[in-house]
């Protein structure tokens, strides 16, 4: 086996180069039937060099007849229209609502002719209107689909992930230009037991026409293909992907790559019944034709913590490592800072794009459970900044609202603020950044702890919440104690995450301070070699990786010889 892994996103078209896929979203999809516990997962991680790591939070509403809702684009704040409001609204915390329905995304553009210029209704303002109304993945679907037809769709090709506590879909968009103002789409749900991605590049190939309980599409997606010139073929044999973003080298190494180390890490090396291997060519740009699939079924079922984990990838153990040339400094740093392509001597060369990501302004895991009332079920595991130096914590999506580390408004990308986990966040991954191989192990073992912990303790935080609802007199009374419980507690453990993190923001300035590493004793205090504690602890100096110094020799060797 191959081994491992202001508000603005702009989650970049996978048809753009490698050097302009700075921004960029991965998704990872698990049908219920390939969890350990029987739940529907799905991760994103938002990433964005503009984009700051808060939580969003819309309280269910209630509207007169006849309001009309402001259509905003996410990714520039700018209004695009009104649609009618309906009179009842849904919760939605993140990318999740109160019915345990989750809706997140990756953009992959696709042609450039494609988005409508007439159209209101951005990838964004489909998300979250949508998940204020639906209450199953294929009704967000339907949603979504008389959205876009009925308003114009305004973006350029997207992925959606849509779940809820049963099934999960992949949904694929594109607009239809200036031609016509609705948009053409398909629609596959993950086959129970089984797993899927996606990463900024359009992946569903040949579509199933004749299985309308697991394949949903718009009645032209092919013939508006033809009318366009990028099909001429017959129905069978048309491929979504091909026609409407056909992938080119950076599509598929910046894009398809990370979908093809997610499939190798969770499936162990096998994709389905072929090697991992198999595939590399496709992943590293230099055989378009050698498609993945686009369902695997993992070697194991998969865990919440596995999941998260997978999302802390940087392509160890395969050609695409990140930690072992000569770009990861003296310190195995799996990162590459912008832009992505370089030039020596008139010959391009890039820096790989992994899904664990500096740039990432928030990630989650979306949790949802079918045994369990939506009070309860529903579970959002949110981090910020980069998933590999950051951790996840549980926040129910019966909350009355957001925690105050994450909550909108809190600090922003130009504000710092003392009492933002994100900030808070980049603060240690920076000191990690600069020794990695030193500080990430750190911070991993402490990440580790937290979510396993909050993993360990939430079969006793959900039947606590459930004695409440079957104590209380009634059930509005029931879910309004629940709600009280379950926000006290997710902001009680996003807060526990804060004050462990600026722990380490001080432990690792003590510990690392100026390249040294002082030395600790058992409990975690650090030796003062048997001197006053005014003198500082006794440090060790570990140096610089055997790579880096014989990169060092090969370049100023001459210059540097002792003797």
């Amino acid at each position: 086996m191959i081994r491992r892994i202001v508000k603005t996103v702009l989650c970049v078209s996978a048809a753009l180069m490698i050097a302009q896929q700075s921004d960029a979203c991965t998704n990872v999809l698990v049908s219920k039937g390939a969890s350990k516990d029987g739940s529907v997962m799905v991760t994103y991680s938002a990433d964005s060099h503009q984009l700051y790591g808060e939580l969003y939070f819309k309280p269910a509403g209630v509207f007169a007849k006849g309001t009309f809702l402001d259509i905003v684009e996410w990714d520039t704040g700018k209004f695009m229209g009104k649609i009618p409001q309906l009179v009842r609204t849904y919760q939605t915390v993140g990318n999740m609502n109160e019915h345990q329905v989750s809706i997140v995304e990756s953009t992959f553009g696709g042609r450039e002719e494609l988005p409508n210029p007439t159209g209101i209704m951005d990838y964004g303002s489909l998300i979250y209107t949508t998940l204020q109304r639906a209450t199953s993945a294929r009704e967000a679907i339907s949603i979504i689909d008389e959205l876009m037809q009925k308003y114009g769709y305004a973006s350029g090709g997207e992925s959606f992930s849509i779940a809820d506590k049963n099934e999960i879909w992949i949904m694929e968009i594109v607009g239809k230009g200036s031609k016509e103002l609705g948009a053409v789409w398909v629609a596959a749900r993950v086959p129970d037991g089984y797993i899927c991605a996606h990463a900024n590049q359009s992946r569903i190939h040949k579509i199933n026409f004749n299985d309308p309980e697991n394949w949903l599409y718009s009645k032209d997606v092919v013939d508006f293909a033809r009318s366009m010139g990028y099909y001429q073929g017959s129905d069978e044999d048309f491929s979504f992907c091909d026609a409407y973003c056909p992938a080119d080298f950076g599509a598929l190494r910046g894009c398809e790559a990370r979908v093809w180390a997610a499939f190798n890490i969770l499936g162990k090396g096998m994709f389905n019944d072929k090697k991992a291997e198999e595939y590399l060519d496709f992943a590293m740009g230099h055989n378009s034709t050698n498609k993945m699939p686009l369902f695997i079924k993992p070697a194991e079922k998969v865990s919440v913590k596995e999941l998260a984990d997978v999302m802390r990838d940087h392509y160890e153990g395969t050609p695409m490592d990140m930690t072992t040339d000569i770009g990861a400094g003296g310190h195995h740093n799996p990162y590459r800072w912008r832009p992505m392509y370089f030039e020596v001597d008139g010959q391009k060369y890039l820096n790989e794009r992994a899904i664990a990501t500096q740039q990432t302004g928030f990630w989650y895991l979306c949790q949802s459970r079918s045994w369990l009332p939506d009070e309860v079920g529903g579970v959002l595991w949110f981090g910020v900044d980069d998933a590999a130096t950051s951790c996840l914590t549980p926040i129910y999506t019966s909350v009355t609202d957001a925690p105050e580390c994450v909550k909108v408004g809190n600090g922003n990308l130009i504000t710092y603020s003392p009492t933002s986990l994100f900030w808070l966040t980049n603060r240690v991954a920076h000191m990690a950044y600069l020794m990695y191989d030193r500080v990430a192990p750190d911070i991993q073992a402490v990440a580790d702890k937290f979510e396993n912990d909050c993993i360990a303790e939430q079969a006793q935080i959900d039947a606590a919440a459930l004695e409440i609802m079957e104590k209380a007199a009634d059930k509005e009374t029931a879910s309004a104690e629940v709600r009280r419980y379950l926000t006290a507690y997710s902001h009680a453990k996003a807060q526990h995450l804060f004050n462990t993190w600026q722990g380490l923001d001080t432990y690792f300035l003590v510990k690392y301070m100026d390249g040294n590493v002082k030395v600790q004793n058992p409990d975690g205090s650090f030796k003062d070699n048997g001197h006053s504690p005014a003198i500082p602890a006794s440090p060790v100096q570990p140096g610089y990786s055997q790579k880096w110094k014989e990169a060092v020799v090969k370049d100023a060797g001459e210059i540097l010889k002792a003797e």
